[in-house]
Formats: structure tokens, sequence, C-alpha cells
């Protein structure tokens, strides 16, 4: 694969105008454009996140990915496809979300600590262990998101209009307190 190193300056550009689209055109991705996803949601969770493909008996990375990401495109529906990276694979809510989000952006959001707070919920969402209380209320999450958020985004801008208020939010409340955090006491 030949690449263009400047598209990897931008990350989130790379993975939904490249990554997105060359799952969508072979229906798998291979291990690179698959742990450019993880880097992006959580660069610390790279090496657990290989350790546990490895762990599923595949001989490389590469391999485990093709088949990971075979089974998410063969999968019958979007619950299926969560169900197939959470219970199948064991990822946790706020990867799997992330996962998803760039392989079927028109229908999954990222569940974000940052999104949680603006929508003042869904804080233990990926703590359930059961998956169908976790698939309605992430259906929940989604449906909180739309609602919050000016009507005329798509679901990814609706998750980065989110994600940005709140950033703007405690940045100005930093600013507000010199960078200097309250003690109780």
């Amino acid at each position: 694969m030949k690449i263009d190193y400047r598209k990897l300056y931008d990350p989130e550009n790379y993975l939904f105008e490249e990554v997105s689209r060359r799952f969508y055109e072979i229906g798998y991705l291979r291990a690179f454009d698959f742990f450019c996803i993880v880097i992006w949601k959580a660069n610390r969770s790279k090496s657990k996140i290989a350790k546990r493909l490895l762990s599923k008996g595949h001989p490389d990375l590469d391999s485990a990915v093709v088949a990971l990401t075979k089974s998410v495109a063969n999968a019958a529906n979007d619950k299926a496809r969560m169900k197939t990276l959470i219970v199948e694979w064991g990822f946790r809510l706020p990867m799997a979300s992330a996962i998803l989000t760039v392989l079927y952006p028109v229908s999954f959001t990222v569940y974000d600590f940052r999104v949680c707070e603006m929508l003042d919920g869904f804080f233990n969402l990926q703590n359930k262990t059961n998956f169908d209380s976790l698939w309605n209320d992430y259906e929940s999450f989604i449906a909180a998101v739309e609602k919050a958020t000016p009507p005329e985004y798509n679901l990814r801008d609706k998750d980065k209009w989110l994600w940005g208020n709140s950033f703007c939010r405690q940045l100005k409340k930093d600013l507000a307190e010199n960078f200097q955090k309250k003690v109780d006491g």
C-alpha cells in the first residue's frame, strides 16, 4: 500500500475519507488502517488491543484484523455489528463505537466522556455487561446526540459539535481558574 504521508497528518480526515471508503469497497481492513482508528480513539490502548487480537489464535495482527473486520462487514445489522466487536472480540463500548463510527458513520457515533458530559447522562453505559441492555441504551445515546445538536448536521458532525462544545467549556473554565485545580478542603 503506497501512502501519501501528508494524509496521516490529519488522522480524522484520513479515517473518514480513506479508511471508510476502503472498507466500503473491499469489505475489510488491514492492520495499518485498523490501528489508525485505535490510535485516533485511544493511543494508550493499542498494545492491549493488539494482544487481545492475537489471543484469538491468529498468527499476526493483519490476519486478526481482516477476520474481525470481515465479521463486522458480514453482520446482519447494526446491533449485530456492535455485538461482534463487544461480545465476540471483547472490545469496550468506547472503542467499539469509534471503530463502527469510522466504518458506518451514518449509523454510529463515538461513545465519549465529553459527549456524555454535554448530554448530562449515559456515563455508566460502558460498564453494562448485558449486551441487549447496552445496545438499547446506546440507541438512546444516539437519539440524545441527535436531539441535543443542530438538526442540519449529520451524525458525525453532531458528535464533533458536542465534543467541541465540551472542549470549549472546559478551556474557558480552566482559563477562568488560571489552570489551577481547586482543592476541596
